[in-house]
């Protein structure tokens, strides 16, 4: 077997990026709904996405506000989009809420195996997060625009 992906391949994995990118845009906007947030489009070029581990949306409402959305293999999040400057500062954001949040939820008295499970994701996604904002090869393209 050759070593090489076939065209084939390579329009099947862009198929597969381009669906799961589809279906974490709908994560995001079903979340922001779940929140009273109705979103009215997304800023692509200001969005990013890493899949399968997240993206990172800049949604627009119908009354002229924006946030930053976070969906993936992570909790799905939102934030004011004066919060952060760009998506990457917006990955940062979300890791030090996230790391607040735990701390927040430890500090009240963690009760029930489902809260331990939930801190531990939370401080597990927080610092997957911070990694991937520190990494600048994820970023390069965003450094050219």
């Amino acid at each position: 077997m050759s070593e090489q992906l076939t065209q084939q391949q390579i329009e099947q994995a862009e198929q597969a990026r381009q669906e799961w990118v589809r279906s974490q845009y709908q994560k995001a906007n079903e979340y922001l709904a779940s929140k009273g947030i109705l979103p009215d489009n997304v800023a692509v070029t200001e969005s990013r996405y890493l899949p399968p581990y997240f993206a990172v949306w800049k949604l627009n409402t119908k009354d002229k506000q924006s946030f930053w959305v976070i969906s993936g293999d992570l909790p799905t999040d939102h934030m004011a989009f004066s919060a952060a400057a760009n998506a990457r500062e917006a990955v940062r954001a979300f890791s030090l809420h996230w790391q607040l949040k735990a701390q927040q939820i430890v500090d009240a008295g963690v009760t029930d195996q489902t809260q331990k499970d939930f801190v531990n994701l939370l401080i597990n996604r927080a610092h997957s997060l911070y990694d991937m904002f520190n990494a600048d090869e994820l970023w390069q393209q965003e450094a050219l625009s």
